[in-house]
Parts: structure tokens; sequence; C-alpha cells
């Protein structure tokens, strides 16, 4: 069963080394993430699942120990999720922040395994996903990385759409109050089109969180880039 989630952003900016001068920009963020950190910990878990968004070639189940880097963005930062043997996949980005994250608070709680999600995968099957992770251990905790819409100013990712507000809005209500029947109406198309990276991962929240009863809190909420940024903890 559930017992803990933690809900992170994933942009590659959380590590200062991507950041450079604006890593600043990004410390509450990083700050929050932290103290939702800490509510995994607290919760004595079984095993913590790292849930995000990724790519074709990212997506699946990636075990303890699985690699990933931030050379892409000029950094010479290499991390590893959990503790096992070297994987042969590298991890995705999403999944590379989060065990950037969990190197910085020095995790050694429970075991670590990630799973990548495609954008596109369907509600329902984000859900089924979410039940099967709840299902695997007597006390399960989630590290759940996603970001909300791209689509906040005229200099964000995806352009202004002056609907992103009312979806960022609605995703941070469900997030702060724990409202999984919220996070599974979220419309799939809709965050499609404002590109957020976190409706499927959440969804995987959603499902898990069935019948767990958990109270939820938000952290941190921001759009310093044109993208909505969440931090929550729920326990």
């Amino acid at each position: 069963m559930l017992v803990a989630a933690a809900v992170c952003p994933c942009p590659p900016l959380l590590v200062p080394d991507v950041a450079a001068g604006a890593a600043p920009e990004l410390d509450a963020a990083r700050s929050a993430c932290a103290d939702a950190l800490g509510v995994l910990a607290a919760a004595r878990p079984d095993v913590l699942f790292v849930v995000g968004p990724a790519e074709q070639d990212g997506r699946g189940r990636h075990l303890a120990g699985a690699t990933g880097s931030f050379h892409g963005f000029g950094v010479d930062v290499d991390v590893r999720l959990g503790v096992g043997a070297d994987q042969e996949r590298l991890l995705p980005p999403s999944l590379a922040v989060a065990a950037w994250l969990l190197g910085r608070a020095q995790w050694a709680d429970a075991p670590v395994e990630g799973l990548g999600v495609g954008d596109s995968l369907a509600g329902d099957r984000c859900l089924a996903a979410g039940r099967e992770l709840g299902a695997r251990a007597e006390r399960v905790a989630l590290l759940v990385m996603g970001d909300g819409s791209a689509c906040r100013t005229l200099k964000a990712p995806g352009y202004l759409d002056e609907r992103a507000v009312d979806f960022d809005r609605e995703a941070a209500r469900a997030l702060d109050a724990a409202d999984v029947g919220a996070l599974k109406a979220l419309d799939e198309s809709l965050a499609y089109e404002l590109k957020v990276a976190g409706r499927a991962p959440w969804q995987v929240l959603a499902g898990a969180a069935e019948g767990a009863g958990l109270a939820g809190q938000l952290l941190y909420e921001d759009a310093p880039y044109g993208v909505g940024y969440f931090v929550a903890a729920w326990s």
C-alpha cells in the first residue's frame, strides 16, 4: 500500500551545475524537494518507486543501479538510481533529476526502482500502473517527477496559452488536497496541448493512492520560466 508520496518538478535546471549562474532562481524549489523527500523517509517505506516522463527509449522499468548523466547539458555530472549493478539503459532526464535529488538527500531509507512513462500514456493505463506499484510491497513510497504546463508566458517553451493558468491551478489544488479523483480527471488532450510533462506520472500516483487515505500539502508552486513547477508531499 502507498504510505507516502513526493511530487517534484523535473527540469534539469534543478541541478545547479546545469543552471550555472541561474541556479539561485530555483533554490526554493530545491529546498521544497528536500522537505518532500524527508516526508518519504519518515514514512519508513519498504521500497521507493520513482516515476517520471520519458521518451520512447527511456520508458519502462529502471532497476536499482541504473545510471544517468547531464553531459548533454554541458556539465560533467553523473548520477545513479539507488544501489545496484550497472544497467544497460541510461535513465531518462526526469529520472536522472530524481536520482540527483536522492543523492543530494543521501537517500538510504529503502531500495529504489524507476519507471519511465510516456506523456501520451492513456489515463486508464497510468492508473493501472499505479495500482501495480502500490501492491508491490506492504509499505510503498513514490517520488513522482513531472512539470505542469509549459505555456504560461510568451517566452515559455510552448508559448502563451491562456488555458495554462487554469490547468495548473487545478493540478496544484489536487496535489495540495491529495485529491485522487481530480488527478484522474485531468484532461489528457488538453495536457498534451499545454505540454504538461506531469499528467501521466500524476495519474500513476492517483492509481497507487486509491484507498490509501493520504493527506497532501503543496510545498512549492511557481512558473519561473513559463513552466508550472509544483512540489507536494502526501502522507
